[in-house]
């Protein structure tokens, strides 16, 4: 256990559990272990729009954090399309599950860039019902060395037994969701999103190369999953743009939201 770890700060996390301040004394705690700027706890259950569980961001910040994100940006997500995952439990960076071509991607450049985050470590917990609960600590300044990486990891199970504790039944939220700030209309889940997407106008392949694409995807990664040729994804990229009248994938990713919102 790191030797950063305050046990008055443990105690507040475990006297905390089943009252409103969990979040922020779990907050708390992992500041002690390696500081950051902004934390946020979204739950995810398969398709449904992620719920908005604690965030600590001043109000000029909150709307592309949480409003915006829950608007249809979370959908190309790393760490929503890994909250589905079965084996994805514990910490892990943002750069670790995104794709290879996450920092060239639409997804970063149009609305992950705005966030203004050096680094985003996620601390996945699974609940019942198939739910996970991921508590994002975001820095701006700097990325996250490998000595508190490891200092954060060592805590988890703290982290982790208190989320188990606190949210038994969160499941349940996911029926009535609400939210004090913001009610988006509810998004459809990734699949339908991508195979409505220019459905009168795009082939069932050009959907799936528009799919990969705006997840972060390379042409050879898309290729090796569609188990294609670069070449090939290199011609339907031409083919989707020239049948949505567009011409780079920044119009692509903007088309793709507005289809959402509409």
């Amino acid at each position: 256990m790191t030797d950063k770890l305050s046990g008055c700060a443990v105690a507040d996390v475990m006297l905390a559990i089943n009252t409103p301040h969990l979040l922020p004394h779990l907050a708390d705690l992992l500041r002690g272990v390696a500081p950051f700027s902004h934390t946020v706890a979204f739950g995810y259950q398969g398709a449904a729009r992620p719920v908005a569980l604690f965030d600590d961001f001043p109000s000029d910040k909150w709307q592309v954090f949480v409003g915006q994100y829950q608007a249809g940006p979370y959908l190309l997500d790393p760490f929503y399309l890994a909250s589905a995952k079965p084996d994805t439990r514990g910490l892990f960076r943002i750069k670790d599950l995104a794709p290879d071509r996450f920092y060239q991607g639409e997804y970063f450049r149009n609305y992950y860039i705005q966030t203004g985050l050096a680094e985003e470590i996620g601390c996945f917990v699974d609940l019942p019902g198939g739910v996970m609960v991921v508590l994002s600590l975001m820095r701006s300044d700097r990325v996250f060395s490998v000595r508190e990486f490891r200092s954060l990891q060592a805590v988890f199970p703290i982290v982790e037994a208190a989320i188990r504790l606190h949210w038994p039944t969160l499941s349940h939220k996911f029926s009535h969701e609400t939210n004090d700030r913001s009610q988006p209309p509810r998004s459809p889940n990734l699949g339908q999103a991508f195979d409505n997407f220019g459905q009168s106008l795009l082939t069932p392949r050009e959907r799936e190369v528009v799919e990969y694409t705006l997840k972060g995807h390379s042409g050879e990664a898309t290729g090796m999953i569609l188990n294609i040729a670069p070449g090939t994804v290199r011609i339907h990229r031409r083919n989707i743009y020239t049948k949505l009248g567009i011409s780079s994938q920044g119009e692509l990713f903007a088309r793709f939201i507005a289809t959402l919102s509409g």
